[in-house]
């Protein structure tokens, strides 16, 4: 009998633990950061200098050169969004359920029904109050019915190495499941002052609670065997286990029976009975794993952080510039690992630990220039300090660089109660193969949007808008002999409704 290369089936199986564990959410913007958040970005995303109500986020000293009283801003965003990784490997052709082939897909599904948000803001004399609730980061679930090609491999090392080991496996099947739930919600109260007519800055300060939550399952694992005729057949991995230590500890019977008879010299058995202990031993801690896994893991945390800001209005110009400070966060977990596991990267998730989950600081700057009284142009740029954050194990090291978003639109006041826009958003982040993984990426993106806003009443507008963002393909090979690779993509659509009540 070969020897089991138990390290090797270990870590293949918590790598499916660290890879479920490791999500992190990016709808338009730098890595845990989504900028849209309102509708009015979702119709025009260039507006770091327009001068608005949703500038409570986007430009808060510019708010204060709106008119004076107390507005209000209610939106509603539905998002829909697919995940979709093709993986190459070889031991995907074990699967019984892929036809021999060695490439596959894996697609998750994220629907976000509901990201609510609110900006208002009180306009008296010079000063202007500001407060917004969003959801900086997540707001949706994604499932992957299938898993993720990392679960998969992790069976398929296994079965390669039971094959390996004379066991008689030839190959498996397993049930795969994955589900990662985040909702990040941010609330930013600050102020305003116009230091003169072309002056304007801000002060304020942003709250931020996350609240997340990943499942795995890998499930109804089953080992492929062939019967007396070589006809295929599949057992469950438990009854595979135990099945094999029965072998063992029989062929050790025979062995000893045929030592007492004759048939066996002394030190042929002392050899015999030393692979068989080795065997057992390595099968028996093999079988704290043949009822697969089955995990939870729920991650809370608080961060606050500074935002300041400034407005410079002349002419028919706008320009604006924003800093959010890094937010420090912490995530707690509350999770089904009670205890330190053999791969330290698991230990990420051990319950009653915290981890480093910082957002990212945020600079932003843009201009504004109203070519007549009924139209405006707008350009915008933003810069996420990805690397200077701090996540779990240095993960943010291993980007090439921070986020960069090269945004422009346009406005028209078609009538005075009738506006439209459109706009686009160009993001570019740090990505390498090292950062990269199936469980938690993006990729480089363009994004369009366009929309309406009606102006009902004196007081009430309503706008209603379209957000799409295209994603190019980001390619990783991990292995050449024998080929590993995966090929990463994403789609986003975003629809949203919106009310402005100006008292």
């Amino acid at each position: 009998m070969r020897k089991l290369n138990i390290k090797d089936m270990k870590k293949s199986f918590l790598s499916v633990v660290v890879f479920m564990m490791t999500a992190v959410s990016a709808l338009a913007g730098g890595i845990l950061t989504n900028t849209n958040q309102s509708v009015l970005f979702l119709k025009n995303p260039a507006r770091d200098a327009a001068i608005g109500l949703d500038g409570v986020y986007s430009n808060p000293a510019g708010v204060v050169f709106m008119p004076e009283g107390f507005h209000l801003a209610i939106n509603w965003q539905m998002a829909h969004q697919t995940r979709t990784i093709t993986s190459t490997n070889p031991l995907f052709a074990l699967g019984k359920k892929n036809d021999g082939k060695i490439t596959k897909s894996f697609e998750g599904v994220a629907n976000a029904y509901m990201i609510p948000s609110v900006q208002a803001a009180y306009n008296k004399g010079d000063w202007s109050v500001q407060f917004n609730f969003s959801m900086p980061g997540g707001g949706g679930v994604c499932e992957y019915s299938n898993g993720l090609g990392s679960f998969e491999s992790a069976v398929g090392m296994i079965s390669q190495q039971l094959k390996a080991a004379g066991l008689g496996a030839e190959g498996y099947d397993v049930d795969a499941y994955m589900r990662g739930r985040q909702y990040y919600f941010g609330f930013q109260l600050g102020a305003a002052y116009k230091i003169n007519e072309h002056w304007s800055v801000y002060g304020g300060l942003r709250a931020l609670y996350g609240d997340a939550s990943y499942k795995a399952r890998l499930t109804n694992i089953q080992v492929k065997m062939r019967d007396a005729q070589g006809e295929p057949y599949y057992v469950n991995f438990d009854r595979f286990i135990n099945n094999s230590i029965a072998g063992i500890n029989k062929q050790l019977g025979q062995a000893e029976l045929a030592t007492s008879i004759g048939a066996m010299t002394p030190e042929a058995l002392a050899a015999a009975q030393q692979k068989a202990e080795a065997g057992l031993l390595q099968l028996e801690t093999l079988q704290k794993y043949s009822q697969g896994v089955n995990l939870m893991s729920i991650q809370t945390g608080f961060g606050l952080a500074p935002v300041i800001g400034v407005d410079y209005k002349v002419g028919s110009f706008n320009f604006a510039a924003k800093y959010e400070f890094n937010t420090q966060m912490k995530m707690k977990n509350h999770s089904t690992l009670e205890k330190a596991m053999e791969i330290e990267a698991v230990n990420k998730f051990q319950d009653g630990t915290e981890v480093d989950e910082d957002a990212p600081a945020l600079l932003t700057v843009g201009a504004q220039w109203s070519v007549i009284p009924e139209v405006r142009l707008n350009l915008g740029y933003h810069h996420f300090y990805d690397k200077n954050a701090h996540w779990y194990n240095n993960s943010q090291d291993k980007l090439s660089h921070g986020t960069n978003e090269y945004l422009a639109g346009v406005e028209w006041d078609v009538s005075p109660r009738v506006n439209i826009s459109c706009g686009g958003q160009l993001t570019r982040y740090g990505l390498t193969d090292e950062y990269m993984n199936d469980m938690s990426f993006v990729v480089n993106s363009y994004s369009a949007g366009f929309g309406v806003s009606y102006k009902a009443t004196d007081k009430i507008t309503l706008t209603a808008a379209y957000f799409q963002t295209n994603y190019s393909d980001y390619d990783r090979v991990t292995s050449t002999e024998p080929k590993v690779s995966d090929s990463f993509t994403r789609t986003n659509r975003v629809v949203g409704l919106g009310m402005q009540v100006d008292f």
